[in-house]
């Protein structure tokens, strides 16, 4: 199901009218209309706003195999509900200009989305948290992650597993035990290595 037709199927089930919901998502009924014929796009912070107008989360929206009828309240999805997903073996956040290759996002359980302004180029970062069971997510994003060996430019993305802690570069996965501190400091330095400022390796555990 495409994201046009859950737009409509929510809307109406909402009883909203065209305009009632460009209101809500600060644009133009045109906008909606386009929206809604899949002519163009909501941009992310208008996907922000429809997933909490109709209590949907991103996975919902953005996934044309997930159903609505399989929707969740985004507003019971905080860190708090992900850690509480047993069955989903890796969280963390992932930013979406950091990939060669969008359809690693299919491995995702998307919980938010927010847009961070770093003031450089791209001027936006779009920070997705999610949670994944895809077994071999390490070695399947390892493959995505862009990189430019010659100017020591490389992206990277940061999550856990359990008590194990995965930095993950194009083709290169690092990891320790989470409390295991020369393990970190291994690894901190196989990412110094790599360009990495200690300024970026202050991720969570």
């Amino acid at each position: 199901m495409k994201l046009s037709e859950k737009i409509i199927e929510l809307r109406k089930a909402n009883r909203m009218t065209q305009e009632e919901l460009a209101a809500i998502c600060n644009v133009s009924r045109q906008s909606i209309s386009k929206w809604e014929s899949d002519i163009t796009l909501p941009e992310t912070d208008k996907l922000l706003i429809l997933g909490d107008t109709f209590r949907v989360s991103m996975d919902i929206l953005l996934k044309d195999e997930l159903m609505l009828n399989k929707a969740k309240d985004v507003r019971s999805c905080d860190n708090n509900t992900i850690r509480k997903k047993k069955q989903e073996l890796y969280e963390g956040i992932l930013i979406k200009e950091s990939i060669a290759d969008d359809s690693i996002i299919d491995y995702l359980n998307i919980h938010k989305i927010e847009l961070w302004n770093i003031g450089g180029q791209p001027k936006y970062w779009t920070a997705l948290f999610f949670t994944s069971n895809k077994k071999d997510f390490p070695e399947q994003i390892s493959k995505v992650m862009l990189s430019n060996p010659d100017k020591n430019d490389n992206w990277f993305v940061d999550f856990k597993a359990g008590n194990e802690k995965y930095i993950v570069f194009k083709d290169r996965i690092i990891k320790y035990q989470i409390g295991n501190q020369t393990e970190k400091e291994y690894a901190r330095n196989e990412c110094r290595k790599l360009g990495i400022s200690n300024e970026q390796m202050n991720w969570s555990e």
